[in-house]
């Protein structure tokens, strides 16, 4: 079930304002959903740059008054981390933080470098000594060894080499910076609080601080900020966009609005074309929490099949909680969900998610719904089957460990024990998105978890062959 579809990253950065550490720590709790493993700021204050790092989430450290007060200047960049490279040690938070020739710069990173093994392998060759084992440290260390001469050019320079899917914030001592890959797989926008300029992962982060929404940062696009203003820089070939259609289905927040659509009314959409593709009796439907509650409602709405909370989520079991005997293990799932029989008993229940990856948790949730009494147990899944894993910054699980991957919509159903299972159809994924169909004027999407279509070159994956890839830089730079 989507629980194990673990989010990447999210990165809040703040230029010109006295209480920038403070304003970061609260941008860095709205993108909280976007990684729990990890929190870390570091701020600039005119002379040194100042770094607070943690292993757990932002609440745990950032609300502390003595730690903001640790983190003094007008200029703070933050990151939360889900690890999809590199180990979760104090060592891999971020952001990163390296002194070079012409000062202090400290990066924080979204995605996940598709060359990043590649390119780690070669710096070492020429003596590059790494402190962490993230591929984003291979980005610094290439901006390190650039013979440019402005950092903003060293920057670009660093840029030409890597491959995959990024949204990158860098803090130097007279900027910070926001950057988006060339084909924007990853969301970053552009924010402004009373003068002060914001790049965020999501606009609910700027909606947190009160901060005004100006833009999307362009596919390609560099956004350099300092004290003489903000300068757009796109030094790359101008290709179409491939924003990752799954931050509609489930990473990003439900308020958040991304690359002009509202994440929750897209959720929304996709349950009503569900309702439309997949014709089951029920009596009632159940959103599993709690993102598959705005396709819930969407389904509900189309279907005219009441809709029910039949499952309450506890939010307070946390992703360290320890598991000290088998018997506890085997109660996991009531850890975070519990069935209402109320709404349950003696009842055709259609259950709706987002999506289903391994299948365990979906078989403990059928199971826990029909000890709850039901008669007959269906569900409806608001997006294709993940057939691909991904390789862009999203934790999911390998080929052989996706469900979809290995076996028939039949023989899911028969394992996760359900009446009838269907899922949203790819046509119907891009008609909810408001296309006739996938390849109607050319969506600016990519899908590849879903159909292998993977946007850019591999090369990690492929064992470090020859890319293939097409140069991302304009020829004159």
């Amino acid at each position: 079930m989507n629980n194990n579809v673990r989010e990447e990253c999210g990165i809040f950065g703040v230029f010109g304002h006295p209480d920038s550490a403070a304003l970061t720590a609260l941008g860095l709790h709205a993108l909280q959903h976007r990684g729990q493993e990890s929190a870390g700021i570091v701020s600039f204050d005119g002379q040194h740059f100042n770094a607070e790092r943690y292993l757990g989430l932002v609440g745990d450290h950032f609300t502390k008054a003595s730690v903001i007060n640790r983190l003094p200047g007008h200029s703070a960049l933050g990151h939360v981390r889900y690890s999809t490279t590199g180990s979760t040690s104090i060592k891999n938070i971020q952001p990163l933080f390296a002194d070079l020739l012409g000062g202090g710069i400290s990066c924080a990173h979204n995605g996940n470098l598709t060359n990043g093994i590649d390119l780690r392998n070669k710096l070492v060759e020429k003596g590059s000594i790494f402190q962490s084992t993230t591929d984003t440290e291979a980005f610094i260390h290439l901006i390190a060894q650039s013979d440019e001469k402005s950092i903003v050019k060293k920057i670009i320079d660093a840029l030409s080499q890597l491959e995959g899917a990024y949204g990158l914030g860098v803090l130097t001592n007279k900027k910070l910076v926001g950057i988006r890959d060339p084909i924007g797989i990853r969301p970053l926008v552009l924010g402004d609080l009373n003068g002060s300029k914001i790049i965020a992962s999501e606009t609910c982060a700027l909606d947190i601080i009160g901060a005004k929404f100006i833009r999307d940062v362009e596919n390609g696009e560099i956004i350099v900020i300092d004290e003489n203003g903000l300068k757009s820089y796109k030094p790359f070939k101008n290709l179409k966009s491939k924003l990752d259609i799954f931050e509609y289905i489930y990473f990003a927040r439900p308020d958040s609005i991304v690359d002009g659509k509202n994440v929750y009314e897209c959720r929304k959409c996709l349950g009503r074309q569900l309702a439309k593709e997949y014709n089951v009796e029920a009596q009632i439907v159940i959103p599993v929490p709690d993102s598959g509650v705005p396709s819930g409602l969407g389904f509900s709405e189309s279907s005219g099949i009441s809709f029910e909370l039949g499952i309450t989520r506890n939010h307070y079991v946390g992703r360290t909680f320890i598991e000290p005997t088998q018997t506890i293990r085997q109660l996991g799932i009531k850890l975070k969900h519990n069935a209402n029989p109320i709404n349950i008993k003696n009842k055709k229940i259609v259950l709706i998610d987002d999506s289903i990856v391994r299948g365990t948790t979906a078989v403990k949730i059928v199971q826990m719904i029909r000890d709850a009494g039901a008669s007959e147990v269906h569900m409806g899944i608001s997006s294709p089957p993940i057939l691909f894993p991904d390789f862009y910054g999203i934790d999911t699980p390998s080929l052989a460990e996706l469900i979809a991957a290995n076996n028939s919509i039949e023989e899911m159903r028969k394992t996760i024990n359900l009446d009838t299972l269907y899922f949203l159809s790819i046509e119907g994924l891009y008609q909810a998105m408001g296309h006739k169909k996938r390849n109607d004027e050319n969506p600016q999407y990519t899908d590849h978890c879903f159909t292998g279509d993977y946007p850019t070159n591999l090369k990690d994956r492929d064992g470090g062959s020859l890319s293939k890839q097409l140069s991302f830089l304009h020829e004159k730079l």
